[in-house]
């Protein structure tokens, strides 16, 4: 009975970890598998193997099922995507400075944060003034904006 605890809490341990690298799917498959070592261990104290070490098991289990379960929840409602997409879409229209080259790619800072950005109009140099015309995932594209670079550039 220990070894198949043992081995269902180390695959929701390598669930959790997997999850980590590949999504809330893996997550949802960790609280999942999380749920059965509980009910296993919850078994094994029916069956009368009450001894400190499974008590403090199936109390670990619950915690790490439950955090890893609510986060895929959380991820999978989608309820922080949208939240985002508006963040990400309010950026369209901003302006910005180049923080280095952009040939075409490279950093810009707008709105404070530096983000990745491509430059849809050839080579813009440290410094340039930019607006940001699209995002594209959480890449800029941006376009050099000449008036302003030539007038004295754009402070960030």
């Amino acid at each position: 009975m220990w070894v198949v605890a043992g081995v269902l809490l180390g695959m929701v341990v390598l669930a959790t970890l997997v999850g980590l690298h590949t999504g809330p799917h893996a997550h949802l498959a960790a609280g999942v598998l999380g749920v059965v070592a509980a009910a296993w261990m919850v078994i094994m104290l029916a069956d009368g193997k009450a001894r400190p070490l499974l008590f403090a098991l199936l109390a670990a289990d619950v915690v790490v099922s439950g955090g890893v379960g609510f986060a895929a929840w959380r991820a999978l409602s989608g309820k922080n995507v949208a939240t985002n997409v508006r963040a990400l879409r309010s950026v369209e229209g901003s302006m910005g400075v180049a923080v280095g080259e952009l040939a075409p790619a490279g950093i810009v800072r707008v709105r404070g944060e530096n983000w990745s950005a491509t430059s849809l109009n050839g080579p813009i140099h440290d410094g340039d003034a930019v607006q940001v015309v699209s995002v594209d995932g959480v890449r800029l594209n941006v376009w050099r904006d000449e008036s302003i670079t030539e007038a004295g550039g754009l402070s960030s």
